[in-house]
């Protein structure tokens, strides 16, 4: 059998000229930034944590790319999330792509057994956050006629699992907004799309399990996950598809990661 030669899509959209990430400290956020900043695109990068952007702005620099614009607050206080992109530089303030990235899971806790506080911490960041990040950028696409919004996402907002309770639940809310703000944003020429990947090995794990590095790594003993790398090249090729064509959802797993059966309780005879 003679297989088909491959085609590209007709017209492929440059590069985003200016890309906002958010949550760009570490794991797919930080790769998120080399990749478009590879491309020669003016990168926004906002964490809580100045060092490691400040970090991340020389590697990216001694790469010979344009130096990134670093914006140090927490997308959980809404307040400095108006604020901070009201008064974005002239250079960097029609942002072209928003990677909404920022978001966390604590813990494994059955519903009964969890930390509200961290309940909390997952829907501030998880959900406030993405919505007031993509309201205070939206008008300025919508005016402009031109820009994109990536939403991270999670195959826990399909699949629940056990100690998944709010997790999966703010990342079913990202795919629903996601899908939602197309409806919203039909006929602005802004696009949107929602990634959402299985097991990828970053910090986000050990973020979860307490800062405790052995819990894990042990997660991905034995199988080999996806990198960061793996979801900034799948953001980048979202970004970068023809301007009539919007990518409104994709889901990948790990080749090594799938799905169970069912569980099922039975009581003992």
């Amino acid at each position: 059998m003679t297989l088909a030669p491959k085609t590209q899509s007709p017209n492929p959209s440059p590069s985003p000229a200016v890309v906002l990430i958010t949550g760009a400290s570490s794991g797919i956020g930080a790769a998120c930034a080399r990749r478009f900043a590879a491309t020669g695109a003016r990168v926004v990068l906002t964490g809580r944590r100045e060092d490691r952007l400040e970090a991340l702005a020389v590697e990216i620099v001694d790469a010979g790319h344009p130096e990134p614009t670093l914006l140090t607050f927490d997308v959980r206080d809404r307040e400095a999330v108006y604020a901070t992109v009201e008064k974005l530089p002239a250079e960097v303030a029609a942002v072209d792509l928003l990677v909404n990235n920022a978001g966390l899971a604590l813990g494994l806790a059955r519903a009964h057994e969890a930390n509200p506080d961290d309940w909390d911490a997952m829907m501030d960041t998880n959900v406030k956050g993405l919505v007031h990040m993509t309201r205070a950028l939206l008008p300025g696409m919508v005016a402009r006629r031109r820009g994109h919004i990536i939403n991270m996402g999670s195959v826990a907002g399909s699949y629940p699992y056990p100690g998944g309770n709010v997790y999966g639940a703010s990342k079913a809310f990202v795919a629903q907004f996601s899908l939602n703000l197309r409806a919203d944003l039909l006929g602005t020429d802004v696009r949107v799309t929602s990634i959402e990947p299985g097991m990828v090995e970053s910090e986000f794990t050990i973020v979860r399990n307490g800062g405790d590095k052995e819990k894990a790594a042990a997660v991905y003993r034995g199988m080999t996950p996806m990198t960061p790398d793996d979801i900034a090249d799948v953001a980048h090729y979202c970004a970068t598809r023809p301007p009539h064509l919007n990518v409104n959802r994709i889901e990948l797993m790990a080749t090594d990661q799938a799905f169970s059966p069912f569980a099922v309780h039975r009581t003992p005879a």
